[in-house]
């Protein structure tokens, strides 16, 4: 069944060209499956080469931008359907609610704050769909590193690890979100943990 798989990524042009390449892979990917790209709707960083790379293989993309962004040389125009919203809150539920799955690439302030979001709306049962760290590079190390040290001290429960699935392969992501399958957490898993 195809799926849309939404991408949270940089909006940066002033990176190291390897993130560049991971993200056309994964466009490519998607696109190649004849999955759907839901996406920030930018035209620059890794958000306009994975939808760049999208277009070229003749996938679907959605774009979902915030009016004050949908400018020329800021919004990517060739997206099958844009969505404008209001603001930043407004996206990201739009995001949220159209998308079967959740990649998140390399990026800056923001797509940290959506990725950890997302994260914790899963946490708190507002979803129960796969989320995939991409940790290109180990661009995401010293986040996991926290994590970790969330987990070890006790202001999460070991089972929050299953929250989401770390890789550095476009392929191992997908994989997971095909194979995907909910694990059960007990109902009050995130709100107690118990002192050792």
């Amino acid at each position: 069944m195809n799926k849309t798989i939404c991408v949270y990524s940089s909006s940066s042009c002033a990176i190291d060209p390897a993130y560049f390449e991971i993200a056309r892979k994964l466009g490519k990917e998607i696109a190649d499956r004849q999955d759907t790209l839901l996406f920030g709707g930018g035209m620059v960083g890794l958000m306009g080469a994975v939808a760049e790379s999208v277009h070229e293989a003749q996938g679907k993309i959605i774009g979902v931008i915030p009016k004050a962004l949908n400018l020329q040389g800021i919004v990517y125009e060739y997206c099958d359907e844009l969505i404008v919203t209001e603001g930043l809150r407004e996206r990201k539920a739009v995001m949220d609610a159209r998308s079967d799955a959740f990649i998140s690439l390399p990026g800056g302030y923001g797509t940290l704050e959506e990725t950890l979001e997302i994260i914790t709306l899963k946490q708190l049962k507002y979803h129960n769909k796969p989320i995939v760290i991409l940790n290109a590079n180990h661009f995401y190390d010293d986040l996991l590193a926290q994590f970790t040290t969330i987990i070890a001290r006790n202001f999460a429960k070991p089972e929050s690890e299953r929250l989401y699935f770390i890789t550095d392969s476009v392929t191992n992501a997908l994989k997971y979100i095909d194979a995907y399958t909910p694990y059960p957490f007990d109902d009050k898993w995130f709100t107690y943990v118990e002192s050792t």
